[in-house]
């Protein structure tokens, strides 16, 4: 890589599942702790785990794949650490004619040109249009998960206010917890994101959430992430220009019509998110 510069990008799964074949690409199970298989016994897919060592596995259903950043944050050395998902990954720049999405996630040699000359890599900003994140969230999660989070930041740290503020209002933001970012930086996001959400962890009582809405600290960490980037651009810690934005693809086909219905349910019914 550039500079010697190495790179180590976590994909986050739960199941056995086909992977990039780039040596940057380390499938990672998570959740490990808690999964088993049809016999009760431990399940293994033999990718890392995010169970060695300092971990949180264990709080996968509230953390998603954020399980698997904690563990990346204590325990890989790169230059550059990212996460995607066994589904959701960051695409090419080049448009190749070929059917299998797997041709289309982004590798090591173009990613390399890249490096040093952006500290964080993105997914393609997602778009609401006629929602703002707080109130997409309000509309299909539980919003006082957003209003405690504000209310530990204020606590923790008021210089985030003014940014958090501002992003709620965003009817955007980048999505699924997907980022590559210098060691340096992610390490300092890590750390103030596991303070935040271990605070927030402890706030919320989870005894009559559904599996489901009960993973509320991996997408409230979805939403602060921006927050955290937003802030850092504001101190002067980070310019926008060393940020870039990746196309985005999913690996499997997307049921539109049934997130587009889900959402107008939620936004003009209140139907929260059961999926």
């Amino acid at each position: 890589m550039t500079d010697n510069a190495t790179v180590n990008i976590i994909v986050t799964t739960h199941k056995a599942y086909r992977m990039p074949d780039d040596s940057m690409y380390l499938p990672m199970q998570v959740g490990a702790a808690l999964a088993r298989d049809e016999s009760g016994a431990p399940l293994d897919l033999g990718y890392l785990r995010d169970d060695a060592g300092d971990n949180i596995s264990e709080k996968n259903p509230l953390y998603c794949e954020l399980t698997g950043l904690y563990w990346a944050w204590k325990h890989m050395e790169a230059d550059y650490i990212g996460l995607v998902h066994y589904r959701r990954h960051f695409g090419s720049f080049h448009s190749l004619k070929t059917e299998d999405p797997f041709d289309q996630i982004l590798r090591s040699e173009e990613l390399e040109p890249m490096l040093r000359r952006y500290r964080v890599f993105v997914p393609t900003r997602r778009r609401y249009y006629i929602e703002t994140l707080y109130s997409h969230y309000e509309h299909t999660h539980y919003v006082r998960h957003l209003d405690e989070t504000r209310e530990i930041l204020a606590n923790r740290c008021p210089e985030y206010l003014a940014a958090f503020d501002r992003v709620m209002m965003q009817t955007g933001g980048y999505m699924f917890n997907m980022m590559i970012m210098e060691r340096e930086l992610f390490s300092a996001y890590a750390d103030w994101l596991f303070s935040i959400l271990g605070e927030l962890e402890r706030r919320v009582d989870t005894t009559e959430l559904s599996y489901y809405q009960g993973r509320y600290c991996g997408r409230v960490g979805e939403l602060i992430f921006n927050v955290w980037l937003e802030y850092q651009i504001e101190a002067g810690e980070l310019l926008r220009s060393e940020i870039r934005e990746l196309p985005f693809l999913y690996t499997e086909p997307v049921n539109w019509r049934r997130k587009a219905v889900s959402f107008l349910k939620a936004k003009f019914l209140h139907e929260k998110y059961e999926f």
